[in-house]
């Protein structure tokens, strides 16, 4: 106290400066209008930069509350321009499964859409991977086709993906037939032109003229009847001497393959154990 009471007796001068100064500016801003109009100025200005540099500092510390904010926000519009774009590629599919390229009626069977991850054209043994498989309802042996024709047949499946062998597989030999004509023949591919195939084992008596329409031919449950495959360009001149051997444009371009659908039918239980039955009736006792 004693300490205090020194302190403001040392500091007297000072202190009654002060005294006298904020009161001499009090009568002076007080009762002079153009005193008095500055000094509001210079506080409003004053304050104004004050109130500005609060706000920023303010705004600075919610910076982190406003980005969360908007994380969340674009969040959820992310996540509803995915679901927009799944129910067009849905309604896409779905477009995609009725324009199927087949001639007979079509009831027993069903489509799945797949989309190509992996491709090749090139090679002796050419195959082809779906990003769909077991989960989805994918089977060995089930057909696969594009919005052209006949792309191969499903060779290996997993639980979210599938092998097919493809067409250009010269290991896949497909049962078809000359469209309105009813000589079956086997379609292989000979390794040389990704855009053509040889139908073989077409009998002589068989009547055709380049142009015509390859179709399955329905002798398996992987392919409907009458699926388009290609169109015949010549026949191979030597190539044997019993049959006839064709030179067969193929309609899918595999260089460009991007979605296909692979062939589910309904029956084909049923009909491999019809099979089954007729194979153990006929055996012997």
């Amino acid at each position: 106290m004693h300490n205090l009471l020194y302190f403001f007796i040392k500091a007297r001068p000072w202190i009654l400066f002060v005294i006298y100064l904020v009161a001499s500016c009090i009568l002076l801003f007080r009762n002079n209008p153009y005193q008095h109009s500055i000094y509001l100025t210079s506080a409003n200005n004053i304050s104004s930069a004050v109130y500005n540099t609060a706000a920023g500092i303010t705004s600075y510390f919610n910076l982190r509350d406003i980005n969360e904010d908007l994380q969340r926000r674009n969040s959820d519009l992310e996540l509803e321009v995915l679901n927009l774009k799944a129910r067009i590629q849905k309604y896409h599919e779905m477009d995609y499964a009725m324009s199927t390229p087949v001639d007979s009626s079509l009831s027993r069977y069903n489509f799945i859409i797949a989309h190509v991850i992996n491709n090749s054209v090139h090679r002796t043994h050419n195959y082809i991977t779906i990003e769909k498989g077991e989960l989805d309802g994918i089977r060995p042996e089930m057909g696969v086709v594009d919005q052209n024709g006949v792309v191969g047949k499903v060779n290996v499946t997993g639980p979210h993906s599938a092998r097919i062998i493809s067409l250009l597989n010269n290991n896949l030999r497909l049962s078809c037939k000359v469209k309105g004509n009813d000589q079956v023949g086997s379609l292989v591919w000979n390794g040389d032109d990704y855009r053509e195939a040889v139908l073989e084992e077409i009998p002589r008596h068989a009547e055709f003229t380049p142009g015509d329409t390859i179709v399955t031919s329905g002798y398996s449950t992987s392919f409907p009847e009458g699926v388009p495959v290609g169109v015949i360009v010549d026949e191979l001149k030597g190539y044997d001497e019993n049959f006839y051997a064709l030179r067969v444009r193929l309609f899918t371009d595999f260089s460009t393959l991007s979605t296909v659908r692979v062939i589910v039918d309904n029956m084909s239980d049923e009909l491999k154990e019809v099979e089954r039955d007729i194979e153990n009736m006929s055996k012997p006792n």
